[in-house]
């Protein structure tokens, strides 16, 4: 805001009227998910490469990959006298993570000759020259061929392709680029590198969708050739009280490359929002002893006691908080403020569960699975 208020006024004039010009132009941009992107490259822009006419695209190619596993698993162990190297369940989740990942590269390379994973290497590798089959005698393509066609379009360097998406999209911004998979940063690459603004924004500590594909190399080594490298070194929506907390505990964690690290990072929101609290620490880790479930020795404690214990502990907590006239940025703490992050559904109903039995007004929104929100579909 100061640098659009500071300078001449001939200069201020000029930006007030790009501003102008971005603000009315804004609804003309293309917004979209990476998949959605390349989608619509493929449509509008005719760079689909060689495909020839009355081919069908399809929108998931779940069905004939199962096909597929149906009549290589009867072929592979249907003569088995002993129970197969590979059950069912595990040839289908093989086969739809090596057609769902088609860049990814096979290993072991060699290994040993009727081991588990020289079965499964060979299993993976007949259920991809198998799907090839049938996708030419049945005249279909899967989302990831004609991406894949698209990056061949684009490889080389006077592309008509090239051409015609630098032109279209001079400017490029990709959010969470962290899960954006090897072929599609071989598109946006090719197509924009060098020519058009190309922002890459990401952080490889949330790489979250490796399900579909996303590849955290592909994000170290798109960052490598980047031409300028910003950090958000300061954080807007937490309070430096919990982050100074949370910085002793992750500072010099390993997470599997030197150049993915937990940097201090300032708080835009100084000292302590939350007021009047009974435990009004902002970091806590909360320790049940054996005693307290009733137990001695060490054998395991049953999952679900912990659960339920877990759920009651947190609901009471709570109560407490909300009952104690506690207040956030001055105002009055309300139920709706507060959140429950857990990892599995079973804990959120256990959680929901014990606060309603807690009087705790609450909602659970969380029963949903990830493999069927509109990311997974997209």
């Amino acid at each position: 805001m100061a640098y659009l208020l500071d300078g001449t006024e001939d200069r201020l004039a000029a930006r007030r009227q790009r501003l102008r010009d971005a603000l009315a132009g804004f609804d003309a941009a293309t917004i979209a998910t990476t998949h959605q992107f390349c989608q619509l490259v493929l449509r509008s822009l005719g760079v689909a490469g060689d495909t020839a006419a009355g081919v069908t695209l399809l929108d998931s190619l779940d069905e004939l990959v199962a096909e597929i596993v149906d009549d290589l698993y009867l072929a592979h162990f249907g003569q088995d006298h002993d129970d197969p190297v590979l059950h069912y369940r595990e040839a289908l989740r093989l086969a739809r993570d090596v057609v769902n990942n088609p860049s990814a590269q096979l290993r072991p390379l060699h290994p040993e000759p009727g081991s588990r994973a020289a079965v499964s290497l060979r299993f993976a590798n007949d259920v991809l020259a198998e799907l090839d089959t049938r996708k030419r005698r049945l005249g279909v393509l899967g989302y990831d061929d004609l991406l894949t066609r698209l990056a061949d379009a684009l490889a080389t360097e006077h592309s008509p392709a090239r051409l015609r998406m630098h032109q279209r999209w001079p400017i490029v911004m990709v959010d969470e680029f962290q899960d954006t998979d090897p072929v599609q940063w071989q598109v946006i690459d090719r197509a924009f590198s060098g020519r058009s603004t190309l922002i890459l924004i990401g952080d490889p500590k949330q790489a979250i969708y490796a399900f579909r594909g996303g590849d955290i190399v592909t994000y170290l080594r798109a960052a490598e050739t980047a031409g300028q490298k910003k950090t958000l070194d300061t954080n807007w929506r937490s309070d430096s009280a919990l982050l100074q907390r949370l910085q002793v505990v992750l500072r010099g964690a390993q997470l599997g490359d030197p150049a993915i690290a937990v940097n201090d990072v300032a708080a835009h929101h100084r000292g302590h929002r939350l007021s009047g609290a009974p435990r009004n620490d902002p970091f806590r880790l909360r320790v049940v002893s054996r005693n307290t479930l009733g137990r001695r020795g060490i054998a395991n404690l049953p999952i679900d006691e912990l659960r339920q214990h877990i759920g009651a502990d947190l609901a009471a907590d709570i109560r407490a908080l909300l009952a104690a006239g506690a207040t956030f940025d001055g105002k009055p703490l309300r139920a709706g403020d507060i959140a429950v992050i857990v990892e599995r559904h079973r804990d959120a109903q256990a959680c929901f569960t014990a606060l309603c039995d807690a009087g705790v007004p609450a909602v659970y929104t969380g029963n949903s699975d990830v493999f069927t929100s509109q990311a997974a579909e997209d």
